[in-house]
């Protein structure tokens, strides 16, 4: 295991409250992202420095690219919808089933371009229950449940590059674990076991070697795996609490992470200045192209 000397440099001083879900658009060369809490998704192209925002109708907990051009799938607090950026048109699909304490959160597409996401408790009072669920939104637009347990903060969705392993946590749980994945879901077990590090997984990218690259909350930093569960690189990053790491870049080599300030006083803020900021690193590693959403937007109402 080394400690990674690379230089996280800020692209993008956005100062989110709660950034998250970061992909990036081959088509585009941009970044996409949202912050979650202010209901806004971003996105900046780093070959001019372009950067544009665009208000949600509620919160955005993750979104993922399309194989229709110009379009993405949103994964918004209570509903699934398809996104326009450039018309803002919203075609809703499915209000989320469940419990209404509960909402969207991380999840990425699969190898076969199906949604995976994950919901979050919110409850009024008292401490977070593993009360959400693991979903499945389909080519055909059909949502299905997954056979996997239940959770309290939903993150760290991922694919191994050739789709037959897929990754999740529960935040609050504090191990990364993995199954077998395919139309049918197989045994659970841990991957990674963080009780005894600092800070929490949040969001994670898997590279073309198979290493998953996960942001740890509270840590300030980004921590590569190897595919059986070994601790490779520890990339230190500027700010308390990192969200999620997305590959990108002309060549796929870049990490850009996103970053988040929630939970923090004054006090805190002004220890933390870069918090909720976009970063890159130069890691020496490729990434994976983004999986598009195999469903068409056509199937869906518009509203």
């Amino acid at each position: 295991m080394a400690l990674a000397s690379h230089d996280a440099r800020t692209v993008v001083p956005a100062g989110n409250r709660l950034g998250e879900g970061v992909v990036w658009c081959e088509r585009e060369q941009a970044l996409y992202w949202t912050d979650i809490h202010n209901a806004v998704l971003w996105r900046h192209r780093p070959a001019d420095g372009q950067t544009r925002q665009w208000p949600m109708p509620e919160r955005l907990g993750c979104l993922a690219l399309c194989q229709a051009p110009g379009w993405l799938l949103l994964a918004l607090a209570s509903r699934l919808a398809f996104f326009h950026p450039e018309t803002g048109e919203l075609r809703e699909l499915h209000r989320l089933p469940g419990r209404g304490d509960t909402r969207a959160n991380d999840g990425g597409c699969d190898r076969q371009g199906r949604l995976v996401f994950g919901t979050l408790h919110e409850p009024a009072q008292g401490d977070k229950q593993p009360v959400g669920a693991f979903w499945r939104l389909n080519a055909d637009l059909s949502l299905e449940q997954l056979p996997l347990p239940g959770v309290a903060i939903s993150n760290s969705i991922a694919f191994s590059p050739d789709g037959e392993t897929m990754y999740f946590c529960d935040s609050l749980d504090k191990r990364i674990q993995r199954c077998a994945y395919g139309d049918v879901i197989g045994p659970v077990s841990t991957f990674v076991a963080l009780s005894d590090q600092p800070g929490e997984p949040d969001g994670s990218a898997v590279d073309a070697e198979g290493g998953l690259w996960n942001a740890q909350w509270g840590a300030a930093r980004i921590v590569r795996y190897l595919p059986d569960g070994r601790l490779d690189q520890i990339l230190v990053v500027p700010t308390g609490q990192p969200t999620r790491p997305a590959f990108g870049g002309p060549a796929l080599s870049t990490l850009y992470v996103t970053s988040a300030h929630d939970g923090m006083d004054d006090a805190a803020r002004s220890q933390d200045p870069q918090a909720g900021h976009v970063f890159a690193l130069d890691v020496g590693v490729r990434g994976l192209p983004e999986v598009r959403f195999a469903g068409h937007p056509d199937s869906a109402a518009p509203r």
